[in-house]
C-alpha cells in the first residue's frame, strides 16, 4: 500500500502548541490516518509556526511554548513509533523565529534531535544567505555542523529540572500578560494605525497571501497577518515583537534572578532566546521611533519605551554583559554604521506620510507621494535587513 499525500499538521498559535499532545494522539489513533501513516513508512512531518505564536503571546511565551511543544511532539511520536521530522516555519526577523539558524538548531530540546530537520528561508534572508556562493556554502556548513553537534550532544543534554521549568513558565506567563495588556489597550490599535505605515504596507505584494484575513479596508489586530504586523514595527524602529514583555516578566524575579543566570550558562535554549532579544533590541532606535509616535500622542510610546529600559537591564544582567551586543562587536559596529543612513530614510518616510494624509493635493501628486512611500518602505527594509 502506498500513499502519495504528504500531511503535515501545523502547530502555530499558543493554543495549538499547548494542545499538541491531544491533537497528535487523536490523529495517530484515527484508523484511516493510521493506514495512511503506515503507507508512508511511519514517517510524519510536523510543522511549527513561529509567526502567529509570537503575535498571539509575545516573544518569551512564543519561544517557551515552541520549546515545550517540540518535546511533547517528540514524545507522542515515540509513543506511537512514528518517525518524526520537524518543519520549522521561521521568518526573517526574531519576532517571526529568525536569528542565527545554527544557534536555533543547537537550542532545540534533546528529545527533538533526531538528525532530521526542515525549515523555511524567506524574503531578503534568501539573498543574504545564498546570493554569494561563499556565504551560501558557509551557511550550509554551519547548519550541518550544528545539526551533527546537537545530535551528538542530545544524550548529554543538560536536564531541565522542575525548578527551572517552573521559572521559565512564570516568565512566559508574566511576559504574555504584559504583551497582551499593550495590544489589548483601547488606545493601542488606533495608535498603531496612525504611527506605522501599515496602510501603505497593505498595498505591497507581500508573500503569497494578503496582509489581512479580512478586507483591506477592515484591517484590525486579529485579522492582520504576522508578516505585516512585524514589518510595521520594524519600519518604525521599535522592533517590539522581538523583545516586548521581557522587562516586566523579569521585574519580579527577586532571588530567582541568580538561578536564571546559572541556567543561562549551560542551556543553549536560554542563550539563544536572550541573545536574539538583545540583537533585536540593538536594532531598535527610539530616537526615531519617538518621531513616529508624535503623529498620534505619546502615551503608547511611553509604555513601550519603559518596557524597553526594563528589558535591556534584565537581559544584560542575565547574560553578564554591560551593553547591547557587547559579545557581538561586528554586528554592533554594523548597526552603528547603518543608523545615520537609515535615520534619513525614516525622516523622509515620516514627511511622506504627513503629505499623504493631506487631502488638498491633486490626485497626480498623491500618486507620486504614494510611489515615494513604497520606495521608502523598501529602503528602510533593506537598511534594517529585515522585512518581517
Amino acid at each position: 500500500m502506498e500513499s502519495l499525500l504528504d500531511v503535515a499538521p501545523l502547530l502555530e498559535t499558543i493554543d495549538d502548541l499547548e494542545a499538541a499532545e491531544s491533537l497528535l494522539t487523536a490523529l495517530f489513533q484515527h484508523p484511516v490516518y493510521a493506514k495512511h501513516l503506515a503507507a508512508r513508512g511511519g514517517m510524519q512531518e510536523v510543522m511549527l509556526g513561529y509567526s502567529d505564536s509570537n503575535k498571539d503571546g509575545g516573544y518569551w511565551m512564543a519561544n517557551w511554548v515552541l520549546h515545550k511543544g517540540q518535546k511533547v511532539v517528540a514524545s507522542v511520536c515515540n509513543r506511537f513509533n512514528v518517525d518524526l521530522r520537524f518543519f520549522h516555519g521561521r521568518g526573517g526577523t526574531v519576532g517571526r523565529g529568525g536569528g542565527r539558524a545554527n544557534q536555533a538548531i543547537r537550542a532545540m530540546p534533546g528529545a527533538a534531535q533526531n538528525g532530521r530537520i526542515r525549515f523555511t528561508e524567506q524574503g531578503e534572508v534568501i539573498s543574504f544567505r545564498y546570493a554569494h556562493e561563499g556565504i551560501a556554502r558557509r551557511h550550509l556548513e554551519q547548519i550541518v555542523h550544528a545539526q551533527l553537534g546537537a545530535l551528538a550532544e542530545s544524550e548529554n543534554e543538560r536536564m531541565e529540572d522542575e525548578t527551572a521549568n517552573n521559572l521559565m513558565q512564570r516568565l512566559a506567563d508574566s511576559s504574555m500578560t504584559a504583551y497582551r495588556q499593550l495590544i489589548e489597550a483601547d488606545d493601542f490599535w488606533p495608535w498603531y494605525l496612525a504611527v506605522t505605515p501599515i496602510e501603505h504596507i497593505a498595498g505591497i505584494p507581500m508573500a503569497s497571501r494578503p496582509i489581512s484575513r479580512k478586507a483591506a479596508s477592515e484591517v484590525d489586530f486579529d485579522g492582520l497577518r504576522a508578516i505585516p504586523w512585524v514589518f510595521g514595527w520594524t519600519q518604525t524602529r521599535y522592533t517590539v515583537p522581538g523583545w516586548y514583555g521581557v522587562g516586566s516578566a523579569f521585574e519580579d524575579l527577586g532571588d530567582d534572578a541568580d538561578l536564571l543566570q546559572d541556567i543561562y550558562k549551560t542551556w543553549p535554549f536560554l542563550q539563544a532566546v536572550v541573545g536574539n532579544a538583545l540583537r533585536e533590541m540593538a536594532r531598535a532606535r527610539f530616537l526615531i521611533a519617538e518621531r513616529y509616535a508624535g503623529q498620534s500622542g505619546e502615551d503608547v510610546h511611553d509604555r513601550v519605551a519603559r518596557e524597553f529600559v526594563k528589558a535591556e537591564a534584565a537581559l544584560l544582567s542575565v547574560s553578564g554583559q554591560t551593553e547591547l551586543l557587547e559579545a557581538s562587536p561586528v554586528i554592533q559596529k554594523s548597526i552603528e554604521l547603518r543608523n545615520p543612513y537609515t535615520d534619513v530614510l525614516n525622516l523622509v518616510q515620516l514627511e511622506l506620510m504627513r503629505r499623504h494624509r493631506r487631502e488638498s493635493d491633486a490626485p497626480e501628486v498623491q500618486a507620486r507621494i504614494k510611489h515615494a512611500l513604497f520606495v521608502s518602505i523598501n529602503g528602510i527594509a533593506a537598511a534594517m535587513q529585515s522585512t518581517g
